[in-house]
């Protein structure tokens, strides 16, 4: 879409994209990457990343194998 749209037009959408990203709200890193550790911590017993996921539960696990005769 960007290749069929002049230098003119490319720069008016950066131009706007820049006015939404100055009005959002700034916070420090530091505060938000201790939020981000507190809640990683507080779902990680249930992450199923983390924790596996249980044989009975499992979706992808082999429901029963070939057999050739």
């Amino acid at each position: 879409m960007t290749q069929d749209m002049t230098e003119k037009e490319l720069l008016k959408l950066e131009l706007d994209q820049l006015k939404k990203e100055v009005k959002s709200e700034r916070q420090m890193i530091s505060k938000t990457a201790k939020e981000l550790k507190e809640y990683i911590e507080s779902v990680a017993p249930e992450d199923p990343l983390i924790k596996g996921i249980p044989e009975d539960k499992n979706p992808f696990k082999e429901k029963g194998g070939c057999i050739i005769s």
